[in-house]
C-alpha cells in the first residue's frame, strides 16, 4: 500500500482503500516508499505534522530490517558512527544511528509480496534507529555496510511501537484513532 491517499496508476492500493472514514485534510506524517511496511501516523493538524518531520527535531523512526547475510556486531559500527551514502548523486554523512542485531525474528505477518529467498544466503534482522528521513536512507546505509536490504518495517515513530502499548495488539491496516499532543 501507498502512504499516500492518492492514486497514481489504477492497480495502486492506497490510504484511500482502507475501510475507514478519515477526517477532511487527513495527511501522513512522513512516507514509506513502496516497498517498505510499518507504522504510519496520518493527521488533520498541520503543526503536528510540521513538529514531527521538521530535522531539527530529531524525531526518531525505529526499523527492524532484515537483511541479506549474517552481519556481526562489528559490521553495524559504521552505521553506529554514521557513515556516508550517495543520494540524489550527492554524497550525504547520516547522523550516528542506533544500531543491533535482533537476537530472534521478529513476529511479524507475511509480506505480500514474499521477500526472495535464497537457500545458500543466510539472513539476519537488525534494529535500526534513526533520527534523518532521506529517501531510502536505511536501504542504503544497509547497502554501504554490504548487507541489501530485504524487508524493511517500521516499527516506532513519535514514541509510539508496533507491537507496545496502544499499539500491542493492532492488526496490519487496522487503523486506531488516538490524540497526539
Amino acid at each position: 500500500m501507498l502512504s499516500q491517499f492518492t492514486r497514481e496508476a489504477p492497480h495502486h492500493v492506497t490510504l484511500a482503500d482502507l475501510a475507514f472514514d478519515f477526517a477532511k485534510n487527513v495527511y501522513p506524517v512522513g512516507r514509506l516508499d513502496a516497498d517498505s511496511e510499518g507504522l504510519l501516523i496520518l493527521t488533520d493538524d498541520k503543526s503536528l505534522n510540521a513538529r514531527l518531520l521538521n530535522p531539527k527535531n530529531k524525531q526518531a523512526k525505529t526499523y527492524w530490517v532484515q537483511v541479506e547475510g549474517a552481519p556481526k556486531a562489528a559490521d553495524l559500527l559504521p552505521l553506529k558512527k554514521g557513515i556516508n551514502v550517495k543520494i540524489k548523486g550527492k554524497i550525504h554523512s547520516t547522523a550516528p544511528a542506533k544500531a543491533f542485531l535482533l537476537k530472534e525474528t521478529p513476529l511479524l505477518p507475511p509480506r505480500n509480496p514474499p521477500i526472495r529467498f535464497r537457500k545458500s544466503i543466510p539472513t539476519t534482522w537488525i534494529s535500526l534507529t534513526i533520527t534523518e528521513g532521506k529517501n531510502r536512507q536505511v536501504r542504503r546505509m544497509c547497502a554501504a555496510i554490504g548487507f541489501p536490504v530485504l524487508r524493511l518495517v517500521r516499527v516506532g515513530l513519535a514514541g509510539y511501537f508496533y507491537g507496545a502499548g496502544l499499539l500491542a495488539n493492532m492488526k496490519v491496516g487496522e487503523i486506531m484513532p488516538i490524540r497526539l499532543t
